[in-house]
């Protein structure tokens, strides 16, 4: 089954804490700090693999850990980066978070974005000497990383699109033209999800997509009409079949470019080519020139029996000029994207560890939080906690 939408939980990793250590070798009695810092927490990433059709890896696992930072050592050591972990999509999906504001859109193969950034590690106590402390007795421990929720979106890129009314043979032509196998039969919404199949001649390949059939009231969501619709979104070109035996061709022309105008996108200003489809069942092919400069060129045809179809398919590659290499980007922005949507919202204090508990510098937001933090951070029952000089016991 073709899964177009998937909602993931990604936790990045939290990072290491600072090493509380001092130097002790024979014959200085006296060594000073050497603690080292805990290394960053892991990264989340998305990667667009041209390899992947859906987002049907994600519906057996949805939430997804990086790895935590190393913690910091003696002698100056500092602990290791948390593993990575980097999540493969195909290429043309989208990221929406909560508010489904839009993050990125993975639209070129291997373009990558940052979903959730490891937290930072904690300074040893090293880092904290001083001509007039020369001897701390506390080091940092690791922040936690970003944490949030996902809505993945895949738009399929498609040199090509057949749209039509339901049982207007779109699945039929598609299996005549390239090498997809979609669902035939001779009812309407035989095909429940798009499907993707390849037309090969001798110096290029398409890729064209047969989209479910569209029913009036689709651009307002009416079945699933927004879903299908956006797979059109980035054809190039859209072919519009129709069923000249069952339908009115000028009403169906008219109905699905009804649809098309309403749910916008652009979608009402894509170049189009005509299908008029299954004229075996007519004595005569019907005649439909329709006024439209958006239409390119209109072909009658039977993909039941093939009569016609070699002509279309060889247009197409005419039709469908190559896609342009993307060039270099003018402001020199990276395919490497950093998820920011939001003011960073770093915590306003620190948690240290100390030879006798934890210390915490600065304003807590809340009890709760503070409590979580210091879970977080290992405290356990009973361990001593000084809050801005008040020395309390962890609960």
């Amino acid at each position: 089954m073709f899964h177009d939408r998937a909602r993931i939980h990604v936790q990045a990793g939290r990072g290491g804490d600072g090493a509380l250590s001092f130097r002790r070798e024979k014959h200085v009695p006296k060594g000073g700090p050497d603690g080292g810092d805990g290394g960053p927490g892991g990264d989340v990433l998305l990667v667009a693999d041209a390899d992947l059709r859906d987002l049907s890896a994600f519906r057996a696992k949805q939430r997804f850990k990086a790895g935590k930072g190393g913690a910091g050592g003696g002698s100056g050591k500092h602990g290791a980066s948390g593993e990575d972990i980097e999540l493969r999509v195909p290429v043309g999906t989208q990221v929406l978070d909560e508010d489904e504001q839009l993050v990125a859109d993975l639209a070129a193969p291997e373009a990558k974005v940052v979903l959730g950034r490891g937290g930072e590690g904690g300074r040893g106590n090293k880092r904290f000497a001083t001509p007039t402390r020369q001897a701390p007795r506390f080091s940092e421990t690791g922040l936690p990383g970003e944490e949030a929720d996902y809505e993945l979106r895949l738009k399929l890129l498609a040199d090509a699109a057949l749209v039509g009314l339901p049982n207007a043979g779109k699945s039929s032509l598609l299996a005549r033209i390239s090498n997809a196998k979609p669902k035939v039969a001779d009812y309407p919404f035989t095909t429940l999800q798009p499907v993707l199949g390849t037309v090969d001649s001798d110096e290029r390949q398409l890729v064209v997509a047969d989209v479910p059939g569209l029913i009036e009231g689709a651009s307002e969501g009416v079945g699933l009409g927004h879903e299908f619709l956006a797979h059109l979104e980035r054809a190039r070109l859209l072919v519009h079949v129709i069923d000249v035996a069952g339908d009115d061709p000028a009403h169906a022309f008219e109905a699905i470019n009804h649809e098309l105008e309403e749910y916008g996108a652009g979608l009402a200003e894509r170049p189009q080519v005509v299908v008029l489809n299954k004229t075996d069942l007519l004595p005569e092919p019907p005649e439909l020139e329709p006024d439209d400069g958006r239409v390119l060129r209109v072909f009658a045809l039977s993909a039941a029996t093939g009569d016609g179809v070699e002509q279309f398919r060889r247009a197409l590659f005419e039709l469908c000029p190559p896609a342009e290499a993307p060039g270099p980007d003018e402001e020199g922005l990276p395919r490497f994207l950093v998820y920011r949507p939001k003011p960073d919202q770093r915590r306003r204090f620190r948690i240290f560890r100390t030879d006798r508990g934890f210390r915490v510098m600065g304003t807590p937001g809340s009890e709760e939080e503070l409590e979580q933090a210091l879970r977080d951070a290992g405290a356990r029952l009973g361990d001593e906690v000084d809050v801005e000089g008040e020395v309390l016991e962890f609960q």
